[in-house]
């Protein structure tokens, strides 16, 4: 069984096989850097977001989580609705690493498979975006 295929998470949150792809190429290159996972998460009714039962669980022990893998999470932010389109999320989380190989390497860190247990009991709907990593974000 590949990474690719690790049954770690359930199927509301399925992993974009291309890019998992260009993430495994990147990392392989010997050009690997660092990368900014912006996350767009749903909750799930009875996960208690903002800082109640599941949620709190799981939001909790992410940070010690990342830390553990050679990562980190740099900030999160509730959404309080989307003025522009129909994709309803209530958090926003950016986790940087220092390697893309990092990201890859989560899924096998110690403590992966509680992670990723309890995103799946309070994580609806998730998004993850791949942003540079090695730059600060773009300012007026």
């Amino acid at each position: 069984m590949s990474l690719f295929d690790t049954p770690l998470e359930p199927a509301r949150l399925q992993r974009n096989s291309d890019d998992f792809a260009a993430v495994r190429l990147i990392a392989e290159s010997g050009n690997d850097h660092p990368v900014l996972m912006l996350n767009l998460n749903r909750y799930t009714p009875g996960a208690g977001f903002p800082n109640r039962g599941a949620y709190h669980e799981y939001i909790t022990g992410l940070g010690p989580f990342l830390e553990g893998a050679g990562a980190k999470l740099l900030w999160r932010f509730p959404v309080f609705g989307q003025a522009v389109g129909d994709q309803r999320i209530d958090e926003v989380i950016a986790c940087w690493y220092p390697l893309h190989r990092n990201f890859l390497e989560l899924y096998q860190a110690p403590g992966a498979a509680e992670n990723f247990r309890r995103k799946g009991v309070c994580v609806e709907y998730a998004v993850i975006h791949r942003c540079p990593g090695d730059r600060p974000p773009f300012a007026p």
